[in-house]
């Protein structure tokens, strides 16, 4: 799997288990609709620490629980 599947996995649940809907949350974040709709296609290839912690931050997390989760302890994220 790659991290960015990984990546758009841990978002679309915290959207879910949050109650927040896309719109909401691009609005909240200031994530544009294209950045956030890549993301969650699984196909952004860029993740860089500003997203990250405005991703975090829109979920009112920190970036350490963001990647927290055993999504991103599986052995098989390509990092490529």
């Amino acid at each position: 799997m790659k991290i960015s599947k990984a990546v758009a996995y841990r978002v679309y649940n915290l959207l879910r288990e949050n109650n927040i809907s896309q719109y909401k949350f691009e609005k909240d974040t200031l994530i544009p609709h294209n950045t956030l709709k890549t993301i969650l296609k699984g196909r952004y290839k860029s993740m860089n620490l500003k997203t990250a912690f405005r991703l975090a931050k829109g979920f009112n997390i920190t970036v350490a629980e963001f990647f927290d989760d055993p999504i991103f302890e599986r052995e098989d994220i390509e990092i490529l």
